[in-house]
């Protein structure tokens, strides 16, 4: 892209904020992260480290204040702070970037779209699993329909993490938003919806395993879609041994593949997009067959398709300057907070529910 980059103000240099926001932002051709909002001392710092050029704020007031010097809000705080800085950000008239969960409710997700909307301002929610290294391998296949009629879609985002870690993702307030359903589940569930369209159905199962532990950390997710697949999502962190990442069976041949996109290891390692980006050894592949288990050398390995998750920011930067499609909107993220609230329904009163 040509001209003047887009200024992108960030709130939050957590785990979101350092490790996948602003470093794909400072990837991005056409983006440039001009201020981070943290008032922890220590971020701070990290902040003026990895980002020389970048202005650091306290709170998101003193961003705020400065509104008219910034084209991108992006949000990566804590989850009960999305709507509303999102709100603020959309009444001061700058687009917004908003981290999964946008919301807690799916109502409060369409109202976020409706001002956006009612303003002339794009609204978008990073959902940088749509930009997985198997994510993009299985819409592949999908495509050219090497499985046939997909019948059933198996997706584990599993850890084995005994020990709680604390803090506001794993606590049992309400109104902080957290658990594995809201948090992992967001993921599995949004992908699902990509795939194999709306869900009917559905039915979960929440619990909190560990010692300690306030909010869900073993959750199961099963969706009836209304296209016939059926879908059942895993998210957990109690798992000892992980399963496959995807299970996908179809009519004519089935999909396994074991192993997370690279990505996200390769971000908390310090590195950055450039030459073989999201690239994973042959010897990770998944594989396509039928008939066998892949483990016993069943099917043929399926070349894993690179991650690609600099293309989140390159689209945003796309449909500010061009008017390009926003890659992941706040409706698209509505019909995924319709099924999380349906699936905590479901498993507090032990029954499916119809969507």
């Amino acid at each position: 892209m040509t001209g003047t980059p887009l200024r992108v103000g960030l709130v939050g240099y957590g785990l979101a904020g350092s490790v996948f926001h602003a470093p794909l932002i400072a990837a991005t051709d056409g983006l440039a992260l001009d201020t981070v909002v943290t008032s922890h001392p220590e971020r701070q710092r990290q902040a003026r480290a990895e980002h020389p050029d970048v202005r650091v704020a306290a709170t998101s007031d003193e961003l705020f204040d400065r509104a008219a010097e910034l084209d991108l809000i992006v949000i990566a705080s804590p989850n009960r702070t999305h709507v509303p800085l999102a709100t603020t950000a959309l009444r001061a008239g700058l687009p917004v970037v908003v981290d999964k969960p946008i919301a807690g409710t799916a109502a409060e997700a369409r109202g976020l779209a409706d001002l956006a909307e009612e303003r002339g301002l794009l609204l978008s929610v990073f959902q940088n699993r749509r930009w997985d290294n198997d994510f993009l391998t299985l819409r592949g296949l999908l495509d050219a329909g090497a499985l046939g009629d997909v019948w059933r879609f198996e997706s584990r985002f599993e850890r084995w993490r005994p020990q709680p870690k604390g803090g506001w993702r794993e606590s049992g307030d309400p109104a902080e938003i957290g658990g594995l359903l809201y948090d992992l589940g967001s993921h599995v569930v949004d992908q699902a919806l990509v795939l194999f369209g709306p869900a009917t159905a559905v039915y979960a199962e929440t619990d909190v395993r560990r010692p300690g532990a306030e909010a869900d950390d073993d959750t199961f997710i099963a969706l009836t879609h209304a296209s016939g697949v059926r879908s059942h999502l895993y998210v957990s962190a109690t798992a000892a041994q992980l399963g496959p990442r995807f299970r996908v069976l179809g009519s004519r041949a089935g999909y396994v593949k074991y192993g997370l996109d690279p990505q996200e290891a390769a971000l908390r390692e310090g590195r950055r997009p450039g030459p073989g980006w999201g690239v994973e050894p042959e010897s990770l592949w998944g594989r396509v067959g039928s008939g066998e288990s892949p483990l016993t050398g069943g099917g043929r390995p399926e070349p894993t398709v690179p991650g690609d998750y600099p293309a989140y920011y390159a689209a945003v930067a796309k449909a500010l300057r061009e008017g390009g499609p926003n890659p992941v909107s706040a409706r698209e993220a509505a019909a995924a907070l319709d099924v999380l609230e349906a699936a905590r329904r479901s498993a507090l009163e032990k029954a499916t529910v119809t969507l």
